[in-house]
């Protein structure tokens, strides 16, 4: 593969301005997730704007040609864990960025969230590009900030599919399950998981 950089969103608007960025976001297609798709094209660059998330596009240039192979929303958000369902270790773990409510059994967390994270479908050299690589690119840039600023949760959720379970969750990623939610507007059932940086 060659070498594939993260570029932010906000730095594509300012240097090639948002007609541009707007033609290259067109290019995101994702039939596994149109939500995903959706966000991309018509909400990614007013999100970034308002500070409420802030996208990056997976670039790939290959003989004069940059390809858009893939994007991740990072923002941050507060989540709360229940002590309950993580291990002690884990546990002690959190209590270096948070503290344990005693009256609710939680920890309330102010957490590095992977908003959206997804392939482009759209071109030819998606095989070009693992799932793995993708999150090594997201996780690269949340140490960065982390350094820069603290923290050190990182949280996400996905669909309860055991294809994107096992993803998240494999060897390389190694996040771990933490709780579930329902959303009242899909009646879909979403995962929640976390690692710590």
């Amino acid at each position: 593969m060659n070498r594939c950089i993260a570029v932010n969103i906000q730095d594509i608007l300012i240097s090639a301005g948002e007609e541009s960025l707007r033609a290259i976001l067109s290019s995101f297609v994702c039939p596994q997730n149109k939500e995903i798709e959706e966000f991309v094209q018509k909400n990614s660059i007013d999100f970034a704007r308002r500070k409420l998330s802030v996208t990056y596009l997976i670039l790939q240039k290959e003989d004069c040609i940059t390809r858009l192979l893939g994007i991740f929303t990072l923002t941050h958000k507060s989540v709360q864990v229940s002590a309950e369902k993580i291990s002690g270790t884990v546990r002690k773990k959190m209590s270096r960025y948070s503290r344990l409510d005693k009256n609710t059994g939680e920890f309330n967390v102010s957490a590095f969230l992977i908003a959206q994270f997804g392939k482009n479908y759209g071109v030819e050299t998606v095989g070009k590009i693992t799932g793995n690589e993708m999150m090594a690119l997201a996780l690269e840039i949340l140490s960065r900030v982390q350094y820069e600023i603290g923290g050190g949760i990182v949280y996400l959720e996905c669909e309860d599919r055991k294809k994107l379970l096992d993803f998240y969750q494999n060897e390389e990623n190694r996040f771990r399950i933490f709780s579930e939610r329902e959303s009242d507007m899909e009646d879909i059932k979403y995962i929640q998981l976390m690692r710590i940086i």
